[in-house]
C-alpha cells in the first residue's frame, strides 16, 4: 500500500492505494518561496512591468482604491497590500483616502473575522468595504467591443483618482486563468456585467490554462481597461501557500508573465488516463463549499479516461454554497436543458450546474464531504463516502480490481495535461 495525503479542510486526509494500482500522484513541480516574500513584493514595486512605479503614480491628493480577493481565495493580500500602502504613503498618498474593496463578486460578503484574518494590522489603518453586486450605486463605465457586455462596477473604484488590484495567479476553469483583468469582471462588477461575462463559458475555448481566442478572457480583459486600472501586484505561490515570485505594474503585461510562471509550475503532462483518479480540491478555503471545490475536479477530467471514477475529497462545511446551483440541478436537471438556459438566461452559478452535469456524462463521481447525502445525491447526483478509502474501494467496484489510480492534491492549482509518448518527443 501507498500512502497518499491529501488536503480536507483545514487538514488532511490519507488514502491507502495498492502500489500496483497506483500510476502515481500529480503534482506541482517543487518550487522554493522566494528568500523574503516581503522583499520579494518591495522588488516587484521598485521594478515595475511596462509601468511607472506606484508612487510616481499616485500624488500626495489622489484617492486610492485597491481591490482584494474576499474570503474564497488564498491570497496572501496582507503581505501585498503593506508594501503597497507604503509605496503610497512615500508618494504622500495619507491612509484616509486609501479604501480596499473586498472583490466579492456574487460571493457572500466577507464577515469581519475574515476581513482581519486576510488584512491583518492593516485593517486597522484603512477604510475596508465589501463590493455588492447588486448595490443600487454602481457605475456604468462602457460596453465592450468584442461581446457588447454592459459594464458596471463599484462605483468607490470608478471614481478613485488610482486604482490598483491585488491578487494571485492560479489556473481558472472557464477564464483560463485567475488574477489581473479577473480583479474588476468578476470582483467588482455588477450582477448583469458578471452574468453576461459568464454565459460566454459554453465556448470551447473557455478552458483552464487557456488564453487564446477564450471569449471570457478577452471580455474581462476589455473590462478591465475600461475601468482604467492604474497598476496591478499578482503573486504566483507554491503549493505551500508560499510567494515565489511577485509581479508588478501594467494591467495586463504584469499577468502574463506571472501566467508564464504559472505554466512552468503547474501544467503537468501525464502520458497515460487512468480509471480513478482521487482528486482534493485543495483544502481549506477551496473547500468551502460544493460550488467552490468542484474547480479542482473540472481541473483533474484530462487525466481520467471517459467512464472512468472521479473521487473529490472536499470538506464542503459551508453546504452547496450557490443557490443558483441549486435551483438548476433541481430545475433543469439534464444538460440539455442548462445549455438551453446557459444561452438564452444565464444566471451566475448556473456554470457550476453546466460544468457538473458536463462531467457526469462521461464520469461517476464519488464525494468525501460533510455535506448530508440528501443534498450530494438527490440534488448534485453524487455518489457519497464518508471516508476516503471507502470511496476508494467504491470506485474499484465500479471500474473493476486491476483500475489504475491517479491522486492530485492540489486540485485548486494543478493543470495535468493529456499527451501521448509520441507527442512528448515533439
Amino acid at each position: 500500500m501507498v500512502d497518499v495525503w491529501l488536503p480536507y479542510g483545514k487538514t488532511d486526509v490519507c488514502v491507502r492505494i495498492p502500489a500496483r494500482n497506483l500510476l502515481g500522484t500529480i503534482e506541482p513541480k517543487e518550487h522554493p518561496s522566494a528568500v523574503d516574500q516581503k522583499a520579494e513584493i518591495e522588488r516587484a514595486l521598485k521594478e515595475p512591468i511596462a509601468s511607472k512605479r506606484l508612487s510616481e503614480i499616485a500624488k500626495p491628493q489622489s484617492i486610492v482604491a485597491i481591490v482584494v480577493d474576499d474570503a474564497t481565495r488564498n491570497a496572501s493580500s496582507e503581505q501585498m497590500l503593506l508594501p503597497v500602502l507604503l509605496e503610497l504613503n512615500t508618494a504622500g498618498v495619507k491612509d484616509e483616502n486609501i479604501t480596499v474593496i473586498f472583490g466579492c463578486g456574487t460571493h457572500r460578503a466577507v464577515k469581519p473575522e475574515e476581513a482581519k484574518q486576510l488584512l491583518g494590522e492593516a485593517i486597522n489603518r484603512i477604510r475596508v468595504i465589501n463590493h455588492n453586486a447588486s448595490a443600487p450605486d454602481l457605475v456604468y463605465i462602457g460596453t465592450t467591443k468584442t461581446h457588447g457586455n454592459k459594464v458596471h462596477i463599484n462605483r468607490v473604484f470608478a471614481e478613485a483618482d488610482v486604482k490598483v488590484l491585488l491578487g494571485d495567479v492560479q489556473y481558472h476553469y472557464y477564464a483560463g486563468y485567475g488574477g489581473g483583468r479577473k480583479s474588476v469582471l468578476p470582483a467588482i462588477a455588477g450582477t448583469e456585467t458578471i452574468r453576461q461575462n459568464h454565459a460566454l463559458l459554453i465556448n470551447s475555448n473557455s478552458t483552464a490554462g487557456n488564453l487564446e481566442n477564450n471569449p471570457v478572457h478577452i471580455d474581462m480583459t476589455e473590462a478591465a481597461r475600461l475601468a482604467k486600472v492604474d497598476f496591478i501586484v499578482n503573486i504566483v505561490e507554491n503549493k505551500k501557500g508560499e510567494i515565489i515570485k511577485a509581479f508588478a505594474g501594467d494591467l495586463e503585461a504584469a499577468f502574463l508573465s506571472a501566467v508564464k510562471l504559472v505554466d512552468e509550475i503547474y501544467r503537468v503532462t501525464v502520458d497515460r488516463r487512468s480509471d480513478i483518479i482521487v482528486v482534493s480540491a485543495g483544502g481549506h478555503p477551496w473547500d468551502l463549499t460544493l460550488y467552490q471545490a468542484l474547480k479542482g475536479m473540472d481541473a483533474s477530467l484530462d487525466a481520467v479516461k471517459r467512464g472512468g471514477v472521479i473521487i473529490l475529497v472536499a470538506e464542503c462545511i459551508e453546504g452547496y454554497g450557490n443557490q443558483v446551483f441549486y435551483d438548476w440541478m433541481t430545475r433543469l436537471n439534464e444538460i440539455k436543458n442548462v445549455e438551453r438556459e446557459v444561452k438564452r438566461n444565464f444566471a451566475v452559478g448556473g456554470q457550476r450546474a453546466y460544468y457538473l452535469l458536463k462531467t457526469l456524462l462521461n464520469h461517476q463521481i464519488i464525494l468525501v464531504s460533510v455535506m448530508p447525502d440528501f443534498y450530494a445525491t438527490s440534488i448534485f447526483k453524487l455518489k457519497t463516502a464518508r471516508a476516503i478509502n471507502d470511496a476508494l474501494n467504491e470506485a474499484f467496484k465500479i471500474t473493476g480490481s486491476a483500475s489504475r489510480v491517479w491522486a492530485m492534491p492540489q486540485g485548486n492549482s494543478t493543470l495535468p495535461v493529456y499527451r501521448t509518448p509520441e507527442e512528448n518527443k515533439n
